[in-house]
């Protein structure tokens, strides 16, 4: 069993970085769209249906199948005996800024219903939200390469 673990374990690793690559993408370029379809709603009340669409998809067909993979790889990792040693900060401040990124991905998940209802935010709260992934990414990369 330890061999089989020995093999899949850098094939499961890689999986959660290419997951992990997509997930990042698109919680960075969602909250963008999210600004433009604040501000093209309110600039004259332009028509916004591309932006509903492209929000949708986005979130449906690469956000939610990317978290799902990087969970799901990042929990193969953890509970590969010998990887991770919880006696030590960095697993656990990983482990809380995944919860908070995934907190993030179901904010945009909800600000995206929202929008799509009409219900938009000024372009200004999402360029401000915009930037909690890019700090989330900080302290997971940290945590995983410092381990400290």
């Amino acid at each position: 069993m330890t061999d089989l673990l020995a093999i899949l374990y850098p094939y499961v690793k890689a999986f959660h970085v290419m997951s992990v690559i997509s997930w990042m993408a698109g919680l960075f370029y969602l909250p963008r769209l999210f600004v433009y379809h604040a501000e093209r709603k309110a600039l004259n009340g332009e028509p916004t249906e591309s932006f509903v669409v492209m929000e949708q998809k986005l979130l449906r067909l690469i956000m939610n199948p990317a978290m799902i993979a990087t969970w799901l790889s990042g929990l193969c990792l953890v509970l590969t005996p010998g990887i991770v040693s919880w006696a030590m900060i960095w697993p656990w401040s990983k482990a809380a800024a995944v919860l908070a990124m995934t907190w993030f991905h179901m904010w945009c998940a909800r600000e995206r219903r929202l929008l799509a209802a009409g219900q938009a935010r000024a372009g200004r709260y999402y360029r401000m939200m915009n930037e909690l992934p890019t700090a989330l990414m900080v302290v997971i990369v940290l945590s995983v390469i410092v381990k400290f």
